[in-house]
């Protein structure tokens, strides 16, 4: 079978893209900041299940960009659990925060 530039790769995971704007904080270094995009990478260690891509963070406190894989991102949540988006009403963040709690751990999701 040829091989295609529209061909996926099997990781045996589900993979829902976090959306723009979803708060995170960096789980070994603590940095907080919102997802700003996917980059897709040539090649190299740590990237998200598609096997092809890591997130962008914007890091306001240090001014910076950093390129993140999820297995390296915690999800801000406010008070009720939901997921925190910047400029989204509610409804949407209750079905994101439903999306990402069937792919992520409970332990990935802080107040």
């Amino acid at each position: 079978m040829k091989e295609g530039k529209d061909s996926k790769v099997e990781t045996g995971k589900h993979w829902y893209r976090i959306p723009n704007g979803t708060k995170v904080r960096h789980r070994l270094d603590g940095d907080e900041g919102v997802i700003d995009g996917l980059t897709e990478i040539v090649s190299g260690a740590h990237l998200n299940a598609d096997g092809r891509t890591q997130y962008r963070m914007q890091v306001a406190a240090k001014s910076q960009v950093k390129l993140v894989p999820e297995d390296d991102l915690l999800f801000l949540a406010d008070a009720e659990g939901l997921v925190m988006i910047l400029k989204e009403k509610i409804d949407y963040r209750r079905y994101v925060t439903e999306r990402l709690r069937s792919v992520f751990s409970d332990d990935r999701f802080v107040v």
